[in-house]
């Protein structure tokens, strides 16, 4: 085992990572602003992987407006479930075993609808031109796709820090998760805003796969595979902590990284005994605020 190797599953572990997080901010944003668990939020990634089939290799858009696109219509379709479905349940006694039937539901429903439009086989979308080889850095080859997955994330958590934090919808949005009636008193519209911040969170998730689709098959399904690493680092970070979120991610993508490379035959078991032992000891999160822990 060298430097080399360790540099390359490091790298390879980061930009899964950056997947995951992608998927999961989504997730996370969705859950700490409406409180909404969105079961289903694996299937718009699937969404999008497929939507980014049809514009680039079907309809032979450039890759990177593809991605675009991609997100743009899985955040239309989630925008428009929240409203005809998520919306009718919202203040109902036990809504969170409302939401959890209904998104699970949304899952069957998009999964038959995708093998019904695009079929059963899997489909497969290529790289950009410019990204198919590797940079060299000294002994390492790191691929370039994998080094622009990675500057994605970044631009991700940069843009997302900064409309949270520093802009009026941002701060509008953090409201609605402390109280949606004093809100609504003060004249925002809290239905529409829970409405959009559903559908920007579907149209990430969306984004993410079509991102993802070139590194992995576009296939019916894929939304559950990616919706239980999303809910590991979603309960690693802690629930709706949007930072808990991507170093739960890096955690995650580094374990799994190093796990296929010594004990590939056990490799899809670290995820879940990173969780269990997360679940055991540190049931709020690893990254979960210091007043949360000591309640």
């Amino acid at each position: 085992m060298d430097f080399a190797f360790l540099a390359t599953q490091m790298v390879s572990g980061f930009s899964l990572a950056t997947l995951l997080f992608l998927n999961a901010s989504g997730l996370t944003l969705i859950f700490g602003v409406g409180r909404i668990f969105n079961f289903a939020h694996g299937s718009f990634y699937m969404l999008g992987a497929y939507f980014g089939y049809q514009v680039s290799a079907v309809w032979g858009l450039p890759f990177w407006p593809a991605i675009l696109v991609a997100g743009a219509a899985a955040g239309i379709v989630g925008s428009a479930s929240e409203y005809l479905f998520l919306r009718r349940i919202y203040g109902r006694p036990h809504e969170g075993g409302f939401q959890i039937l209904l998104t699970y539901c949304l899952i069957l429903i998009f999964d038959d609808l995708v093998k019904m439009i695009w079929g059963s086989e899997y489909k497969s979308i290529a790289k950009p031109p410019g990204f198919l080889g590797a940079v060299q850095v000294g002994d390492v080859f790191i691929p370039t796709y994998n080094l622009a997955i990675i500057a994605v994330g970044l631009l991700v958590v940069l843009a997302a820090w900064w409309i949270l934090s520093r802009t009026r919808a941002g701060r509008i949005a953090r409201a609605s998760a402390v109280d949606r009636e004093i809100l609504g008193c003060l004249g925002v519209n809290v239905p529409l805003t829970l409405t959009v911040v559903f559908g920007l969170a579907t149209a990430l998730g969306g984004m993410t796969g079509a991102l993802a689709a070139p590194l992995r098959s576009v296939t019916p399904g894929a939304g559950i595979e990616i919706i239980i690493d999303s809910l590991i680092v979603v309960v690693l970070g802690g629930m709706g902590n949007f930072w808990g979120a991507w170093f739960g991610a890096i955690l995650l993508g580094e374990v799994n990284a190093f796990a296929v490379a010594f004990v590939p035959e056990w490799s899809s078991l670290f995820s879940y005994i990173v969780m269990v032992l997360t679940l055991i000891f540190r049931p709020e999160g690893l990254f979960a605020p210091a007043r949360i822990r000591k309640a």
